[in-house]
This record gives structure tokens, C-alpha cells and sequence, in this order.
């Protein structure tokens, strides 16, 4: 599956949905592009894409054996290997398409902060636990084909 920015965009509209939903945050209506891109975003600390996995590849094997590497790189056994090293180095988890780069429980934490600190959002009604278990428990059900 590829993945990019639209697929972490996605998961923060999928998430601050269910949280409005829910009556857990209130933000006015015309504030929502505003979130989600600023949701979107913060998830890409937490998130790694399969573009962002190709990228760091190439550069990889760019710093390995230099500029002369003949035909597409994309297609190289060096590329394959260096991208499965790096799908590795994320303990292989993943979620919708995008390699978690921390624990779920740590991205948890992040929008729970991000919530809280947003000027776009004007109130949370939960606790931090139930805030944390909450996001957690809507993150894990996240699809992307399932909400575009």
C-alpha cells in the first residue's frame, strides 16, 4: 500500500471525528481544515510512510556506494534490502500503511497533548487516561480505504 501525507491527514480527520462524536473535544466546524492538517502533521513525527521509507532507502544506498548506480535504484536488491533494514528498525510494527516510528501508547500521548495545547480546540471532556485509551482504542480500528 502507499502511503503519504493524504493517508495521515485521513487518520486525523478519521480521529478528530470520532472524538467530536463522541463529545470527548469540541472545536468549532470552520476549525476542522485547521486541525487536521495541524493533527496531520504532528502524526508525522509518529508515523513514517512508505514514502518517507523509499526516501530514506535511496539515500542509503546513495551513501553507500555513491551516484553510480546504473538503471532505476528503486529496483536493486541494495534498495530492497536497505528499505526492509529500515521497515525493521520500527520493530515492524505498523498500522494502515504506516510504520509506527513509537510505541501506539506514546502516539496516544501525543495527540492527547496536542489537544489540550491546540488553540483550535475549545474544550476536552475526559481525563488523560481515558483520552489516552480513547485514541488508542480508535487508532488500532483506522482504515484508510475505509474512510476516503
Amino acid at each position: 500500500m502507499r502511503t503519504d501525507f493524504e493517508t495521515l491527514r485521513a487518520l486525523a480527520s478519521f480521529l478528530l471525528s470520532h472524538l467530536q462524536e463522541a463529545e470527548i473535544a469540541e472545536f468549532a466546524i470552520d476549525k476542522r481544515e485547521v486541525l487536521i492538517e495541524a493533527l496531520a502533521t504532528e502524526l508525522g513525527v509518529s508515523f513514517a510512510t512508505d514514502e518517507d521509507v523509499k526516501e530514506q532507502a535511496i539515500e542509503e544506498v546513495h551513501e553507500k556506494f555513491g551516484e553510480d548506480i546504473p538503471g532505476d535504484i528503486t529496483e536493486t536488491e541494495m534498495f530492497n534490502h536497505a528499505r526492509k533494514e529500515i521497515i525493521k528498525s520500527f520493530s515492524g510494527e505498523h498500522l494502515a500503511g504506516l510504520y509506527l516510528t513509537e510505541s501506539l501508547h506514546d502516539v496516544a500521548l501525543r495527540i492527547k497533548d496536542f489537544l489540550l495545547n491546540h488553540d483550535a480546540i475549545d474544550e476536552v471532556y475526559a481525563t488523560d487516561h481515558e483520552l489516552i485509551d480513547f485514541i488508542v482504542s480508535r487508532v488500532k480500528r483506522f482504515s484508510p480505504k475505509k474512510n476516503q
